[in-house]
């Protein structure tokens, strides 16, 4: 993969796409889906709800941790992730401040 640029871009962008872009496979929204539907889970449990092996749950879950998007509390052997309330907060105003902006029955001539 090539390197993208992000000269000129301000950093909330930067890290938004970054963010989205770990947003972007499957395995990762199921991740994201299951924590939103339960206040924190081990490693383990996750692996018994997708079709994937342990270290490929284990791969997703550290890309979604790079961009902040979850937490990860270690207590023994054990990992307890979570959602992490204010990156999740920022991706909702980042698409409530974004659909506001959009006029409806506004055309274009694409």
């Amino acid at each position: 993969m090539g390197i993208t640029k992000v000269d000129g871009f301000t950093p909330e962008v930067t890290q938004m796409a970054e963010i989205l872009k770990a947003l972007g496979h499957p395995a990762r929204l199921a991740i994201m889906e299951y924590l939103i539907n339960s206040p924190d889970c081990i490693n383990g449990d996750l692996v018994d709800h997708l079709p994937l092996a342990q270290s490929t749950v284990s791969r997703h879950l550290s890309e979604l941790k790079k961009v902040g998007l979850i937490k990860g509390t270690i207590t023994g052997n054990c990992i307890s992730y979570c959602i992490n309330d204010d990156v999740w907060d920022k991706i909702k105003v980042f698409f409530n401040t974004s659909s506001d902006q959009i006029t409806p029955g506004k055309s274009c001539a694409c």
